[in-house]
């Protein structure tokens, strides 16, 4: 059933093309670094080839599975509600869809695995907590027509109040919390949302208010993870170093794959049930979908599974490791500094990675009819994630405070959301949660902390806080972009209005055709 019509098997292609087109630069540069400044064993070699493999395979099947199964369903979900009267029903489905989306997103169990001192459900069930409020809260802006940049300036402010009280060593984890959650399977369906609950809406700025609700649920899980710090005050934490599988043969490399395949089919079926039974549920009480529909939603769940357990088990048995090798190496070398511009060449091209990115950079061409291209959107990022692992690996080095990057760079943020396009800030904002999703979690996150061991550093506060680094960078970077565009749509009209024939010459020459 998964493979008949030959549509599917095009579009699988084209999306297993692209996964490749992706993954392949960041398989290169750990390949070269292999073989010249870290050597690595073959049988680290072939995990991560295997690892990459599987991440390809994996993207694509769940490219093509978000968008015939996660972004429908999110679309629905969001204009059905968006015409209901009830505030209290609009309250209760948004808050159980963003509670249970959070706690079936692959990338928050990463983290919260690598966290000590916390229970990993306790931290998983704190952020979802934090994304579900939020969710709300961002459901009822796109109603009321409250503007983004507003909410965030005072959502942030909030942030960085509560900070100063927060346990130092918690607080990059709390601002990595806000990253991780908006990853491959809560992006496709709050974007949906959104565009649902905007066109229900309609009006003028319907296409700007589509945007944002990604970014003010990536705020929730912050204050949430920082008031859970306080209460917490984890001040005995310590960090377990990640342990090398040693691998030999390639029948080693297969039995390490295969040992953790039934574990990642388990965590994806138990995470995605919450959201099937929502959807029956929802179907059932709405009749949205036509049977044919359904039957299509169904095959798109069948991907989603597929392509989420096989990336799973590629970047956990493959990417962790491996990143971890990298970083540990090159830190504690003679060549510690070239960190930064390996970083950089890393972020560069891993971002394009992230299974997220894409559902965003589609979203983006359409609702812009095409205005703000998807190869705009990459390069932005793109640059602005490169930029991030500069300044991650600057801590790394120097031990400095995250605040020294994270408030200038918001403050920045925010001050340009009075000056480019509406829609840019919302995109920019949605930008910066979506570019830290499980590739950041799973090898961006370890080379960070193996290069912090190497160097001699504290885990805790100078590697934890990359992910939040990442999240802000491309806040920037689309702004940026937000205000050549603006530019250029202003020259634009200037150069109509100037060109337009005057009142006068329209006057002569109608009287000049009379008199002929």
């Amino acid at each position: 059933m998964i493979f008949r019509g030959g549509w599917m098997n095009k579009k699988l292609k084209e999306k297993i093309r692209e996964a490749l087109s992706s993954v392949m630069p960041i398989t290169l540069i750990v390949f070269i670094l292999s073989v010249s400044i870290v050597p690595m064993s073959t049988g680290d070699t072939m995990m991560f080839l295997g690892g990459a493999a599987m991440l390809i395979v994996g993207m694509g099947f769940f490219s093509l599975g978000a968008d015939m199964a996660m972004m429908p369903m999110g679309d629905a979900v969001g204009g059905q509600f968006g015409r209901s009267r009830s505030a209290l029903l609009l309250v209760a489905v948004m808050f159980l869809i963003g509670f249970f989306i959070t706690v079936a997103e692959p990338d928050l169990k990463v983290l919260a695995g690598q966290v000590p001192a916390v229970p990993d459900m306790i931290l998983i069930c704190t952020v979802a907590l934090g994304v579900a409020i939020f969710l709300v809260v961002a459901a009822f802006r796109s109603l009321l027509n409250i503007r983004l940049s507003h909410m965030l300036i005072f959502f942030y402010g909030v942030v960085f109040l509560v900070a100063l009280f927060a346990p130092p060593k918690f607080t990059p984890v709390a601002f990595d919390s806000g990253g991780v959650t908006t990853g491959p399977i809560t992006v496709p369906f709050i974007m949906a949302i959104g565009i649902g609950l905007s066109s229900m809406r309609g009006g003028g700025r319907s296409q700007e208010d589509s945007f944002g609700l990604v970014a003010l649920c990536s705020i929730g899980p912050v204050l949430a993870v920082m008031i859970l710090g306080i209460g917490y005050n984890p001040t005995d934490a310590t960090y377990s170093p990640v342990e090398l599988v040693k691998v030999v043969t390639m029948q080693d490399v297969v039995i390490q794959f295969a040992r953790w395949l039934p574990h990642f089919i388990g965590e994806v079926l138990l995470a995605l049930i919450p959201i099937i039974i929502f959807f029956l549920l929802f179907q059932a009480v709405s009749k949205k979908f036509t049977l044919r529909q359904l039957k299509r939603i169904g095959v798109g769940y069948v991907y989603t599974v597929t392509g989420l357990v096989t990336f799973l088990t590629g970047v956990n048995v493959g990417f962790i490791p491996v990143g971890h090798l990298l970083g540990a190496e090159i830190g504690g070398s003679a060549y510690k500094w070239a960190l930064i511009p390996l970083g950089m060449i890393i972020g560069y091209y891993i971002v394009v990675a992230e299974p997220a990115v894409h559902i965003l950079n589609k979203q983006v061409e359409e609702i812009s009819n095409g205005a703000i291209s998807q190869k705009a959107m990459r390069l932005s990022l793109s640059l602005g994630v490169a930029l991030s692992l500069a300044f991650a690996m600057l801590r790394v080095l120097t031990g400095m405070s995250i605040f020294w990057i994270l408030i200038p760079g918001y403050a920045l943020a925010l001050a340009l959301t009075f000056f480019v396009p509406k829609i840019f800030v919302g995109i920019a904002f949605d930008s910066g949660g979506v570019a830290s999703g499980p590739m950041t979690s799973t090898f961006l996150l370890p080379f960070a902390m193996g290069a912090c061991e190497g160097v001699g550093g504290n885990v805790l506060t100078d590697a934890f806080g990359v992910v939040a680094m990442v999240a802000m960078t491309p806040l920037l970077s689309i702004q940026l972009m937000g205000l050549v565009y603006g530019r250029q749509e202003r020259t634009a009209a200037e150069m109509e209005i100037t060109e337009a024939p005057e009142a006068d010459d329209i006057v002569e020459y109608v009287e000049e055709s009379s008199d002929e």
